[in-house]
């Protein structure tokens, strides 16, 4: 059974576990010290003990209003109560899958390399950063380290939830363990880089335990401006109150809290913590750890990446996908020598030209029957190929098989000027001498990778290809894959100057990376995206870990982001509209005995100015529990750009926030009236 944290997080949300947690927790936050981090849950809060007070006071007195505001007490709340369930669900499971990564941090035993090449058997509680420790086949990685001697086979199913072992060796970008995985394989020798309690399964159970998570820049702006909505309605009422004293009628205190609850914005302010918890959890649903809730924040705000080439626009190898023959030479006739010369060759170029000359080759080789002696490549004659009796047929670069042949036909000379221009890469075939025909290989274009270029395009992020090649082959896969732009022959140094160049125009830019070569631009980038096979300093320098190491996943991220960005503006529409709808129920309702010609506000035809408070305090309650799936889940994801989803938020939140309380008020009322008359 995969127990993965992917699958974890995938599961429904809804379990009874969860939900339970969360029912217990939603109580132990009505803690003051916690709700004062809410400025507007606060203020119900206080509201709530302010109306339980006057309650119990008319309990004793026996005040005819007593029943009225023991009702009001109640659903206040409940509205402090439905706020933290929902804060409460968000962090459930995060906990859950945090849980279960405490799970796997058995307590294991390490073999610390000692003088003369010895080895002691020590706790891995005992290791420090810069010890150097031996992993065979059956061990569990003692802690997170640096392969610095040696290949293994490990599995790391515990912490990626992939099944499938990877390649560990030293040197290179796939150095990097981490503690708490199994070698299946071989051995390798590992220096410890994390103290205990500082290593990376140990930063995931952290991070994905919601409480734990910080207020992004944005959360804290929105919460500024909804305690300053507060305050404001808090003077509105103390001046409605004079009012209504000067004119001779004045409102009871449980009356203008409970006004003043339904009028700030509760419904936002009840749902901004789990919103934001929710969206670093969807985020690890796709196997990416954020370091910060800011990470995932800042990208949704980006609007340039800078994507590597190869395995993230192109399928990472060059493919074989024409064969050019010379003049005298049949299609069918260079498809079988370049058939015959790839036989034996195990890279993925020499398999696709195998594939390729099927099609025209369509009866299969027998090597045996042939007696073929198979011509290995070599880094010094670029060549491969096969000796078939007398006949001896080679493949490779061009200028090494011009060297082999009398003369280079000009028709094969124009065809490898022709492949070089478009960004392919040219392989000539030769048999016994003479020039056969050219095989042109190049980067394939992942499939609708154009399309999702449009859409980021359309969303006003402007995409950046990184890649080696020279520019004459960079500026052919970028005209075919569709980016805005392209950095040919990069370099660590280059790939920083151009994050700071697109930065220093006001542009955040996230890119990926997974080498130590790639640490400085991925501390540059405002969401640096570290692969997990990628080495350490890797790893420590971006602001985000892709489990999966899948480079793709960058627009995955982005999407995330924008996700979390599009459900905070949708629900804060919705929340302020929803406010606007409530003074025609309330003030109405207040004021109608004194003024009887505001009755005419009382567009909802609401039964008394009692059922009308009530009815919209248990609206105001009930509309933060119907939110809290939209919340948890996140709008739907749609790539538009700033002006269509603002347009799209006002019609459809803004709207639907205007209409919601006068339907869900005026049922209320009438199940107020129905049972009162019962």
């Amino acid at each position: 059974m995969d127990n993965s944290p992917k699958r974890r997080a995938a599961a429904d949300l809804w379990q009874g576990p969860i939900v339970k947690t969360a029912l217990v927790d939603s109580f132990k936050k009505l803690d003051p010290r916690h709700l004062a981090k809410n400025p507007v849950m606060f203020v119900v809060e206080v509201g709530s003990l302010v109306t339980t007070w006057f309650w119990i006071a008319g309990l004793r007195g026996g005040d005819p209003e007593t029943g009225f505001a023991g009702q009001i007490t109640l659903w206040l709340w409940f509205t402090v109560l439905f706020a933290n369930f929902a804060e409460a669900m968000a962090e459930g499971r995060g906990k859950a899958q945090a849980d279960s990564l405490r799970k796997t941090k058995t307590e294991t035993v390490a073999k610390r390399l000692v003088g003369g090449g010895k080895t002691e058997i020590v706790s891995a509680a005992e290791l420090r950063k810069g010890d150097v420790v031996l992993a065979e086949a059956g061990d569990v990685i003692p802690a997170d380290g640096e392969v610095v001697e040696g290949i293994a086979s490990v599995d790391e199913s515990a912490v990626t939830g992939e099944s499938a072992p990877v390649i560990r060796e030293s040197g290179g970008d796939r150095s990097s363990v981490t503690g708490g995985t199994k070698i299946n394989s071989d051995w390798i020798k590992i220096r410890v880089t994390a103290n205990p309690g500082e290593g990376f399964l140990d930063k995931m159970i952290s991070l994905v335990e919601g409480a734990q998570r910080q207020k992004t820049p944005n959360e804290i702006a929105l919460n500024i401006l909804l305690a300053g909505l507060t305050l404001i309605f808090i003077v509105v009422l103390m001046s409605l109150q004079a009012f209504a004293i000067y004119s001779g009628g004045p409102v009871s205190v449980v009356t203008l809290v409970a006004l003043l609850v339904c009028l700030i914005p509760t419904t936002i302010g009840g749902l901004l913590s789990a919103i934001g918890i929710a969206g670093i959890d969807r985020l690890m649903q796709s196997n990416v750890l954020a370091m910060s809730g800011r990470a995932v924040e800042a990208a949704g705000d980006v609007d340039c990446l800078l994507l590597d080439k190869t395995g993230t626009i192109t399928l990472g190898n060059r493919m074989a996908t024409e064969f050019i023959p010379a003049p005298g030479v049949t299609l069918e006739e260079l498809a079988l020598d370049a058939q015959l010369s790839s036989l034996s060759d195990e890279t993925p170029e020499g398999r696709s030209i195998v594939v390729l000359a099927k099609r025209f080759v369509p009866k299969p080789t027998n090597i045996q029957d042939r007696g073929m002696i198979f011509v290995p490549f070599t880094a010094q004659t670029r060549l491969s190929g096969v000796n078939v009796g007398d006949v001896s047929i080679r493949k490779g670069a061009v200028d090494a098989v011009a060297g082999l042949v009398d003369r280079m036909p000009p028709e094969l000379t124009a065809a490898v000027e022709k492949i070089a221009r478009s960004g392919g890469t040219p392989l000539a075939v030769a048999r016994d001498g003479r020039a056969r025909g050219v095989i042109h290989l190049k980067d394939v274009v992942k499939g609708g990778i154009r399309r999702r270029f449009e859409q980021l395009r359309a969303m006003g992020i402007r995409t950046v290809m990184i890649t080696g090649d020279n520019p004459l082959t960079a500026a052919a896969i970028a005209a075919e894959s569709g980016v805005d732009d392209f950095l040919a022959q990069a370099t660590p140094e280059k790939k920083l100057s151009l994050i700071r160049q697109e930065q220093s125009k006001g542009r955040l830019v996230a890119m990926v990376g997974d080498g130590t070569n790639d640490a400085p631009s991925l501390a540059q980038a405002d969401v640096g995206v570290a692969m997990n096979t990628g080495t350490m300093a890797a790893k420590e320098a971006g602001n985000m870990v892709d489990l999966d190491s899948n480079p793709t996943k960058l627009i995955e991220i982005v999407e995330v982001g924008k996700q979390l960005l599009m459900t905070r503006g949708a629900l804060t529409t919705f929340s302020v509209a929803n406010d606007v709808s409530k003074y025609f129920a309330i003030i109405p309702a207040m004021f109608m005995g004194l003024f009887p010609e505001i009755a005419a506000l009382n567009v909802m035809r609401l039964h008394s100015p009692h059922s009308a408070i009530l009815a919209s305090v248990i609206f105001n309650a009930l509309i933060i529990v119907v939110l809290i799936p939209l919340a948890l889940r996140g709008v739907k994801y749609r790539a538009w750009g700033a002006h269509a989803v603002l347009r799209y938020n006002a019609l459809v939140y803004g709207v639907g926030g205007l209409i919601a309380p006068f339907i869900g008020i005026k049922l209320i009322d009438m199940l107020l009236v129905a049972a009162h008359l019962g």
